[in-house]
């Protein structure tokens, strides 16, 4: 197992039940829809990246856990899927016992890697 990934474990074993729960099966959902994704802490949060970019995260707090999608422009996108939860411009909340719907997760994702690979694609290249 990679450090990370046993670093995201230790952060999700610090979690109180139901909240680790929650979570763990946001993690398997992320990692079913990008599974070559690099775990990390990025921000003292477990974050998922695809060729180097934070794609997805979440987080624990007292009266919820969040999905971090790490970019501002994302959940705005999806404002209609995303109707009845509670959103600020860079994180999802919902209940501390339900999960987000996988389906809901792949939309997320797919906005977030549709950013990414825009983002390299308009980098400049070196020239030679």
């Amino acid at each position: 197992m990679a450090v990370s990934a046993k670093e995201v474990d230790e952060y999700l074993q610090g979690v109180d039940e139901p909240k680790r729960s929650t979570l763990q099966a946001l993690r398997r959902a992320i990692l079913e829809i990008v599974p070559d994704a690099e775990q990390v802490i990025s921000y003292r949060v477990p974050a998922f990246r695809v060729g180097g970019k934070p794609v997805a995260g979440f987080a624990a707090f007292k009266d919820h856990v969040s999905y971090l999608p790490f970019s501002g422009s994302v959940l705005p996108q999806l404002s209609d899927e995303l109707e009845g939860y509670t959103m600020t411009k860079s994180a999802l909340h919902f209940p501390i016992d339900r999960p987000l719907p996988k389906t809901l997760v792949k939309k997320l994702i797919a906005v977030r890697l549709g950013e990414a690979a825009g983002a390299r694609a308009s980098q400049p290249t070196a020239r030679t």
